[in-house]
């Protein structure tokens, strides 16, 4: 098999992913779950590229939600998955899609609602995550997977990719369709740039909800 790097999103942390990492390393998958967490794009790009360069042989790279920007600057990738991702190229940042979204819709895209501190940082209202990230998760996972959340700087939202590696690299976009965290339409633009689209009945954490399903979608690829 292939190494594996799984690439968490914005609020998350590689805990997030414990139980599908640990479905992985049973089998005998050489997984890596680096931190990104607080960091611009461009720190974490490098960060993972060079993790890419290390490897034995080119990785596969599996990124969540807002893990997509950092994935899509990689070079010497054999396979992306992009999982209920925010699929983007460089200038198409948070604010970008908003616009777009709502030229094309009409109205405002739903999103998590935040709060901001006077440090600059987000945070996600713990009363919603429940119901836009976890809400096919059992009370247990959802009560973990809220504890381990954590802020980050708002200048997330001006930030976009170093690159567009979907353009030429092989890729999988797993579409969730109970997912309250990503505008459907987003969804949609996003799982058109990729190569294959797999769809589920799943929230924004199928890593959480559907951990058997995942493992095995990425053995398959690695």
């Amino acid at each position: 098999m292939r190494p594996l790097i799984v690439l968490h999103g914005s609020w998350h942390q590689p805990a997030h992913f414990d139980d599908v990492v640990e479905r992985l390393h049973r089998e005998g998958a050489d997984v890596t779950v680096p931190d990104l967490g607080g960091r611009p794009i461009a720190e974490t790009t490098r960060t993972v590229q060079e993790l890419v360069d290390r490897a034995a042989e080119p990785p596969v790279v599996l990124a969540h939600s807002f893990g997509a920007l950092t994935a899509s600057g990689l070079q010497g990738v054999s396979h992306l998955i992009f999982l209920a991702a925010i699929v983007s190229e460089p200038g198409e940042t948070a604010q970008y899609w908003n616009e777009r979204l709502k030229e094309e819709t009409g109205r405002e895209p739903d999103q998590v609602p935040l709060t901001f501190d006077d440090a600059g940082l987000t945070h996600l209202d713990l009363a919603a995550v429940r119901e836009a990230m976890y809400a096919d998760c059992t009370d247990a996972v959802a009560e973990r997977a809220t504890a381990l959340l954590r802020p980050e700087p708002a200048t997330i939202f001006d930030e976009s990719p170093e690159g567009s590696a979907w353009k030429d690299t092989p890729s999988t976009y797993i579409a969730c369709t109970e997912d309250r965290a990503l505008a459907p339409e987003l969804v949609a633009h996003c799982a058109a740039r990729c190569e294959t689209t797999v769809t589920w009945r799943a929230s924004h954490s199928p890593y959480l909800s559907r951990p058997v399903e995942l493992a095995t979608l990425v053995r398959e690829r690695l």
